[in-house]
């Protein structure tokens, strides 16, 4: 009985990366971590972030546009800072520009420790704009 129970601990601390990204295992993940003093891979649910307040307006400098955005993890757990990507278009839909930023762009340098749950972040960085005419925009994260 010892032996099938430590065959079983086994598999579950080897395969602990694959099953902690399943919300249902990590939970007993994290207490048999703690115990056992291993690690588990962070937390990662891009669709857990929310856009609360975005704003794109010209920038002081010509050509460019100020991005203001706040978002928030709505993830159960903590998890790292997202890439952020901005998609520009002009008044018929079509992209004229996009771009996918990391975190050390849109904060001005590297960000310490992780988003957690409930945690709002409010971020402003300027970018060139792509085309005279840009008029929607949109946030996705990566």
């Amino acid at each position: 009985m010892l032996l099938a129970l430590l065959l079983g601990l086994q598999v579950l601390l080897a395969d602990r990366a694959r099953l902690a990204a399943d919300p249902q295992w990590r939970p007993l993940l994290l207490q048999a971590c703690g115990v056992l003093r291993c690690s588990l891979p962070d937390w990662r649910e891009p669709g857990a972030f929310t856009m609360v307040e975005r704003s794109v307006r010209p920038g002081q400098a010509p050509g460019t546009l100020r991005v203001d955005a706040t978002f928030r993890n709505d993830a159960r757990w903590a998890q790292p800072w997202p890439l952020l990507q901005l998609s520009l278009a002009d008044a018929d839909g079509r992209t004229t520009g996009s771009g996918v930023f990391a975190p050390e762009q849109y904060l001005g340098e590297a960000p310490e420790g992780l988003l957690a749950p409930g945690q709002s972040a409010q971020v402003t960085f300027v970018v060139q704009e792509p085309a005279p005419g840009t008029v929607a925009f949109s946030f996705r994260f990566h």
